[in-house]
């Protein structure tokens, strides 16, 4: 059951991520994809500040879309250059 929570709250991250990142996204598989691995990146980055946005699914979904629109915004330099 965690892995569908987690792939719900990834998928709704990366579509986030990209309507914040002013994109049309890159497909529903790698939206969702950029969303858990966001979540992951999101997590690493507030453990390492020492915040917490709480541990419901609002605070998950939030560090999920943060960790998304950072690592989107990490890609996108990639591909321009």
């Amino acid at each position: 059951m965690e892995i569908i929570y987690s792939l719900i709250i990834g998928g709704v991250a990366g579509w986030l991520a990209g309507l914040i990142m002013n994109g049309s996204g890159f497909g529903v598989l790698v939206d969702i994809l950029v969303g858990i691995v966001g979540g992951v990146i999101g997590g690493w980055i507030f453990g390492k500040l020492g915040v917490s946005l709480g541990a419901g699914v609002f605070g998950t979904l939030i560090t999920a879309v943060i960790g998304a629109v950072v690592l989107l915004f990490v890609i996108r330099l990639f591909r321009r250059g």
